[in-house]
């Protein structure tokens, strides 16, 4: 099946005579497996095998070549045996390839029991980083199941039909439907015919029927997944390497894959050419368009990838001509399987893997990619488009929320069958952004508690709400695929709020600094709670403000710059020691220090009244008489600020 997967290499098929040693069968057998000529591999391997003749590299080649070619079956067989009868000899990608044909057969349990042994065997490796227990990611599948409607594709047949796309009102697909049968025509990874594309549903001359399309892009070779451009005129297309009649092979006889261009000329499509950074040393395939049609995403084993096949990406420029490829990374690219690219109007690239936690084979995966940006969430779709089988090649329409995947999941007609279906709700891409911050009076600078922090999204509506903690902090966790609202608001004060557009998702902290609600404060009210100041406090027996008050006074003499109109009177008191008179007096002189004081910052006199009370308006029980201690004998020496315009 692994033809369609993308980095396979094709060569012609040579009869194995008999009558050889099985030293000499075994030494064809890994010729044929070298060449990636799988399917006579097998066959000889197989031979052997109930011959007696057995080891550790025969098992991992015979495992491999089963492994390829979707055999998830007889691949757990073999490499079941590799593993109980040669454990020294077995590493770790042969414990993730086990693991994964246990999960094609719903072995579950025992699957994640071999990965447990994969992530002892490597330390490394993404997938190794990437490992939950099978409670664990088959509840994050779960979670994204259930979402799809499958429906019928009526022009499915015996043969392979898969890789979709979208092309005018119907599809392009590919299929080896009618290739020929003679061996000439046929391949050796599986013994299957060559690939062509075909068109159907596209134009009044393919309406209702498959036709194939013209001799210019389809060969004598592979021609595969494809996309064209909104308008129809291009077709970026995926072929094996073929030039002027020839296919042409690198240094180890294998016929890499390369993306082609062809533009559609009166109906016709014409001028084929390369993209200039295919080549003849590894392969290039499976494109896919940005929704602005000026970045091409594609999968390669080109230098500089992660496992055997990446995504990149690269842009197309004005003139028609291509940038430098860039792999995605390894949030998206793991050391496996990535391919199948596919980038909807909504910026979602969706990709199949066998390389993030899935059902078994090659499952497919969304992740959103808008900004450029390629850290977000990788998630599993779910049940039904996947299942424990290979499935690949997704796509979907955003608009009419209709799309096609292909699959070789048994119930189909052909080796690799293409199933259409509705989406009912779209797929969860979490890109959750943890935003933090204080929530300061914005004149006292001090911190707000139980402050209320609000996120409504671009609809108005509320999604979450918390409070900040006594330090007038707070916490939470928006979703940055889109933009949101977040509001700080408290009881006696001015709501603010920011706006945060859709992100990349990276920590981001926000502060809040809310003014008084002045319409709220009047005549009479006491400024210096209002600012939640501390108390304005004296020594004993003196008038002079103290250093640690100073910091308080200078907060009311810049809310009184803030607020011009603003007068305040300067409300002094004593405790009950000393005698009432002298209290008094006292009381006044502190009123006038602090009413100096403020002038001298540059308040107008004009705006300043000042009373002294004595010990007439005590805080406490401490009057005369009274035995009270210092710091109780403290509160009652105070000032206030008094509102009275």
């Amino acid at each position: 099946m692994l033809k369609r997967i993308g980095l396979f290499f094709i060569l012609f098929v040579f009869l194995v005579p008999k009558g050889w040693s099985q030293e000499k069968l075994v030494a064809k057998a890994n010729e044929k497996y070298d060449e990636y000529s799988f399917s006579p591999a097998i066959d000889i391997y197989s031979r052997v095998l109930k011959k007696g003749y057995v080891s550790a590299d025969l098992l991992k080649k015979l495992g491999n070549a089963y492994y390829f070619n979707a055999d998830y079956m007889e691949a757990a067989e073999t490499y079941k045996r590799l593993v109980d009868n040669y454990p020294d000899e077995v590493s770790a990608e042969y414990y993730f390839r086990y693991a994964q044909t246990l999960k094609t057969l719903g072995d579950y349990g025992h699957s994640n029991a071999i990965m447990a042994k994969f992530t002892e065997a490597t330390t490394d490796d993404i997938r190794a980083k990437a490992y939950k227990s099978e409670k664990e990611y088959l509840e994050d599948i779960r979670k994204n199941s259930g979402r799809y409607n499958l429906e019928n594709f009526e022009y499915n047949s015996p043969y392979s039909e898969f890789a979709p796309s979208f092309y005018k009102k119907g599809l392009i697909f590919s299929s080896d439907r009618d290739t020929g049968n003679l061996a000439r025509y046929r391949h050796t990874w599986n013994s299957k015919d060559f690939l062509d594309l075909y068109k159907v549903n596209a134009d009044s001359t393919s309406m209702n029927f498959v036709a194939k399309l013209g001799k210019g892009v389809n060969t004598r070779l592979h021609e595969s997944t494809s996309i064209t451009t909104k308008d129809g005129e291009i077709l970026y297309f995926t072929r094996n390497n073929f030039k002027e009649g020839k296919y042409i092979k690198d240094d180890k006889g294998i016929i890499r894959l390369k993306i082609f261009k062809a533009t559609l000329v009166d109906g016709v499509w014409g001028d084929v050419e390369e993209l200039p950074f295919n080549s003849d040393k590894y392969s290039v395939a499976h494109p896919a368009l940005s929704p602005d049609e000026r970045t091409l995403y594609f999968a390669s084993d080109m230098p500089g990838s992660l496992g055997a096949s990446d995504i990149f990406r690269v842009s197309i420029n004005e003139d028609g001509s291509f940038g430098t490829p860039e792999n995605l990374g390894n949030n998206i690219n793991t050391e496996v399987r990535e391919t199948f690219p596919f980038v909807t109007e909504n910026e979602i690239l969706y990709l199949s893997s066998d390389g993030h936690p899935g059902l078994g084979g090659l499952d497919v995966f969304g992740t959103k990619v808008a900004d450029g940006k390629f850290d977000n969430p990788v998630v599993n779709v779910g049940a039904p488009i996947n299942s424990s089988m290979d499935d690949f090649t997704f796509i979907l329409d955003d608009v009419s929320q209709k799309g096609y995947f292909a699959s070789n999941r048994p119930e189909g007609q052909g080796a690799d069958d293409i199933y259409a279906f509705t989406q009912t709700t779209p797929l969860i891409v979490d890109c959750n952004q943890t935003i933090t911050g204080t929530v300061r009076d914005k004149i006292s600078n001090e911190p707000l508690v139980g402050a209320t922090i609000k996120v409504i999204d671009e609809s108005n509506e509320e999604i979450y709400a918390t409070i900040t903690d006594s330090q007038g902090n707070y916490k939470l966790s928006i979703d940055c695929n889109q933009g949101n609202f977040v509001r700080a608001l408290m009881e006696g004060f001015v709501p603010e709020e920011d706006y945060l557009s859709k992100s990349d998702g990276k920590p981001q902290i926000v502060d809040f600094y809310l003014e008084r609600d002045t319409v709220n404060a009047g005549f009479g009210d006491d400024l210096a709670k209002l600012l939640q100041l501390s108390t304005i406090y004296f020594d004993f027996n003196k008038y002079n403000i103290r250093k640690d008050s100073e910091i308080e006074v200078e907060k009311v003499i810049v809310a009184m710059e803030k607020y011009p109109s603003l007068k305040i009177k300067v409300n002094s008191h004593t405790d009950s020691r000393g005698e009432d008179a002298y209290n008094l007096w006292l009381s006044q002189k502190r009123a006038e220090s602090t009413v100096n004081y403020m002038i001298a910052k540059g308040i107008a006199k004009s705006r300043l009244t000042s009373e002294g009370f004595g010990e007439t308006k005590l805080v406490n029980k401490c009057r005369n008489g009274v035995a009270c201690s210092n710091a109780a004998h403290e509160l009652n020496r105070r000032s206030e600020f008094i509102i009275i315009q």
